[in-house]
């Protein structure tokens, strides 16, 4: 359809009177929700340099571990005949933002290094502190860029990796000979007030427990007992917790007086699931924060002291978010000076403070797992020592 130039023409005189028309003086106030106006240009150039050599040194040292992680497990997966779709796709495809999250702090450090000393021997960081910038200006982009590195990381941990894991831990017990724990025995459950669950033995594939028994206590006194030979969570069932009971017999105590009710098979609602029978290694890393928190006021409600490294590892997605920001400021102070012979020395000791921060997050997870340390002052003390060392740090930067 051909436009007529004198509708054309009618067109454009229509717009520009409406435009004309528009209080434009009684609009100004919103201007200030504008947050990109604070940003200058020299803004944009440290925060495009900030981010762009970050994602290089993630892509440039993720493909380093790649290669030595085929070169490890190439073996085992001829071995066990693993699909080369199921390699690509289920594992290293979760295998990199793993990866990736776990060492952002280091690849914020590397960055921040890396580029700022570029800056600094060029004479550029000299140049905006002798126009009359302050350091504390210099740092604001840094600070903007480690901000949006953080709340990546954290999203990325706390909803979207655990997700992947489940795929790459389900692919590592098949292909990788790292069986997974499917089995229990004795297992003894508080599942509700006043309310014990038992079974002798449950095996985790067939979601099926064996010698089950369910009692139910009033002020310290029994007054229903449920015993069953088999017990089968219905994985299809609309509603959670529902169970079917086969060949289940059922003592109800009332005073001096005892019913038995007995039958082949009855569906109950039980509020346990599969999920709480069984753990295995590394399962707190399949939950996302949600999860974990709910799975974590779940299980102290029933008196389980199994949930330290649930704890930890909830509290540590939200203060490894933050260390972004330390190791950030670390390293512009660090690196932001001009230095006869090179940054060698400083890259050096910056790099064995982001290698020792890492080091210090494990073995503070590991106190709070085995010597009772809170898990929450577990997860933040390599943030509150480096905090301190960043201030030092920031202290004796150039001003």
């Amino acid at each position: 359809m051909k436009i007529k130039k004198k509708d054309l023409r009618h067109w454009q005189w229509t717009v520009r009177r409406l435009w004309r028309k528009i209080p434009w003086h009684k609009l100004a106030w919103m201007k200030k929700l504008n947050v990109f106006r604070f940003l200058k240009r020299m803004d944009w150039y440290i925060i495009k340099k900030f981010i762009g050599t970050y994602i290089y040194s993630i892509l440039l040292i993720i493909s380093i571990s790649i290669v030595f992680d085929v070169n490890e497990n190439l073996a085992k997966f001829t071995n066990y005949h693993a699909p080369l779709r199921a390699i690509v796709f289920d594992y290293y495809a979760n295998f990199v933002p793993y990866f990736a999250n776990l060492f952002s702090p280091l690849f914020v450090f590397i960055a921040v290094i890396f580029f700022t000393s570029k800056l600094a021997g060029n004479s550029e960081i000299i140049a905006m502190l002798a126009c009359g910038m302050s350091f504390k200006r210099l740092l604001r982009p840094y600070i903007i860029s480690a901000a949006l590195i953080a709340t990546l990381n954290f999203f990325l941990g706390a909803y979207i990796i655990p997700r992947g894991t489940v795929v790459r831990h389900d692919f590592e017990s098949l292909y990788k000979n790292n069986k997974k724990n499917t089995s229990a025995s004795n297992i003894q459950l508080m599942v509700d007030k006043g309310v014990v669950a038992y079974m002798s033995q449950y095996d985790d594939i067939r979601k099926t427990g064996y010698g089950f028994a369910l009692y139910k206590f009033e002020n310290k006194k029994m007054v229903s007992q449920m015993n069953a030979t088999v017990i089968q969570y219905d994985t299809i069932a609309e509603e959670r917790y529902h169970w079917k009971a086969r060949n289940y017999k059922i003592r109800t105590l009332k005073g001096m007086r005892e019913q038995i009710t007995s039958g082949n098979e009855i569906d109950t609602l039980i509020q346990m699931e599969p999920i709480d029978l069984v753990f295995s290694s590394g399962q707190q890393e399949t939950f996302t924060s949600p999860e974990l928190k709910r799975y974590i006021s779940k299980q102290q409600e029933r008196g389980l002291s199994n949930v330290v490294q649930y704890e930890v590892e909830y509290h540590k997605r939200i203060a490894s978010s933050f260390a972004s920001f330390i190791l950030t400021i670390i390293g512009v102070s660090l690196s932001s000076r001009k230095r006869k012979g090179g940054m060698g020395l400083y890259l050096g000791i910056g790099l064995a403070l982001s290698f020792t921060y890492i080091l210090l997050q494990t073995i503070s997870a590991t106190f709070a797992i085995n010597a009772g340390t809170p898990p929450m002052l577990a997860a933040w003390i390599p943030n509150i020592l480096y905090a301190i060392i960043a201030y030092f740090c920031y202290r004796q930067a150039p001003n």
